[in-house]
């Protein structure tokens, strides 16, 4: 198995400090507000590695957070805490907020077939073990206290910068700091344990005081809490590359002493329209919302697996039209092969079984794994073919044995009367009529996406 590993910026074969088993940590989501389709991008690529760390017959422990406090309005510590603000804002406590968003963000996950690590592990549930990190690296010489919180001295760290490759350490003001803390020894030095104002709703008791820890300490404590003072990998998206992980890095190193993470590895954006999403521009999706607009949490997942997790990915309704339709037929062919009574040559399903294999192992190509299977179908159906599909779906987590479920159906019967009322028209290449009919369904309220065998109909709005 062959992983691309962002602080040697390059590929390498997986080597797992246990035998026979990966040990990995992935970040978590901040549960302050409603997943996006961006976050579940990440989550999808942390789950397709895991099915093929499975796939490769290792025993896997992982580890994810779930980021409950800690985590301020800008990566450079400046604001407030996400959670803190987001109480602020609705009159509810951060721990009835954190709550609710884990459990929308759980329930998302489970309809994406993502399935859940080892351990979830809540940042609130681990206070002192990182009180206990923080006192180590002030021990260490690492940490100094200053009128606002505890710091990260970078300059007692010399390789900081080795994962993003900023080692300057002047140029490295992580995120957009709007207030330089002259207190600071240096303007990248980061916050380990932040004190807590008197208004300040999550607090704790430390030798400094009421206060709260920093976002990047939580990741470092309960990685080696869980997996260890060494482990394999650690997921998650490029946006942490620079600071958070850079972070990581530097206090998991300053303690243990030796490096705490073998493999890096990281998602590309998503895009929208070629733009950047962001809730400000108002380009964000939830599931939810996607699934309101006629797309389900498989036509998604099937959206994102076309494009390789290192490269970005531009979201478009069109993209999504085309991935429904796409996953459509792929379900049809399927069904036709699970009822078929014919036998496909062996030496094709070997051959398909070692192409799928070997790129799934080539640090993920599950596009590339996608299109054998796609090959594949293109012999006359047979459950030899439907059962090396299935095995392949225990990487792609597509749910291909849907295609032996009757659909649901909620398409009124005169929408499906003139659906296939235009289907006939152009079968007779009448394209008069399709098009009057095309335009009487839009009318309606649905549009019609053709495909080379069929349609699919989709409620606007």
């Amino acid at each position: 198995m062959i992983v691309y590993n962002t602080l040697t910026r390059r590929k390498e074969e997986l080597k797992t400090v246990v035998p026979n088993e990966v040990r990995m940590y992935s970040c978590g989501p901040t549960v302050y507000s409603r997943a996006h389709m961006g976050n579940m991008r990440a989550y999808i690529f942390m789950d397709s590695l895991r099915r093929v760390i499975r796939f490769n017959g290792y025993k896997l422990l992982g580890v994810m957070n779930i980021t409950d406090v800690g985590h301020l309005t800008s990566d450079a510590d400046d604001g407030d805490d996400k959670m803190q603000k987001a109480a602020e804002k609705t009159g509810v406590s951060p721990w009835e907020i954190a709550q609710k968003y884990t459990d929308l963000f759980f329930k998302d996950t489970d309809k994406l077939n993502i399935g859940r690590p080892e351990v979830v592990a809540k940042a609130t549930d681990h206070i002192e073990d990182m009180l206990w990190f923080v006192e180590q690296l002030v021990e260490k010489g690492y940490g100094y206290e200053t009128s606002d919180g505890i710091y990260f001295d970078i300059s007692k760290f010399p390789s900081y910068g080795k994962l993003s490759g900023n080692t300057r350490l002047n140029d490295n003001i992580a995120g957009a700091r709007v207030d330089v803390n002259d207190e600071k020894r240096n303007p990248a030095d980061f916050a380990l344990w932040k004190k807590a104002p008197k208004e300040h709703i999550m607090q704790w008791d430390s030798p400094w005081g009421r206060s709260y820890p920093g976002w990047h300490i939580e990741c470092s404590t309960m990685g080696r809490k869980y997996l260890g003072d060494r482990f394999d990998i650690h997921t998650g998206g490029v946006d942490h590359i620079p600071i958070h992980h850079e972070n990581e890095i530097a206090q998991s190193e300053a303690l243990l002493g030796h490096p705490a993470v073998n493999y890096w590895m990281h998602v590309e954006f998503m895009q929208v329209d070629g733009r950047k999403m962001s809730k400000s521009l108002g380009n964000t999706y939830t599931l939810d919302e996607l699934e309101e607009k006629g797309y389900s949490p498989m036509d998604f997942r099937y959206f994102c697996l076309n494009t390789h997790y290192r490269k970005k990915l531009n979201f478009t309704f069109d993209g999504m039209d085309s991935a429904k339709i796409a996953y459509s037929r792929l379900l049809a062919l399927l069904k036709a092969c699970a009822e078929s009574e014919a036998k496909t040559d062996p030496t094709i399903i070997e051959a398909f079984k070692k192409e799928f294999a070997d790129a799934v192992n080539d640090d993920l190509n599950i596009p590339l794994g996608m299109g054998a299977l796609w090959t594949l179908l293109k012999n006359p159906p047979s459950k030899d073919i439907y059962a090396a599909a299935l095995e392949a779906d225990k990487v792609l987590g597509l749910s291909l044995d849907k295609c032996l479920e009757e659909k649901k159906d909620d398409v009124p019967e005169d929408i499906r009367e003139l659906a296939e009322k235009r289907f006939a028209a152009r079968k007779a290449k009448n394209w008069a009529e399709s098009d009057a009919i095309r335009n009487e369904l839009a009318a309606k309220g649905w549009s019609v996406l053709d495909s080379k065998d069929g349609y699919t109909l989709k409620k606007n709005g």
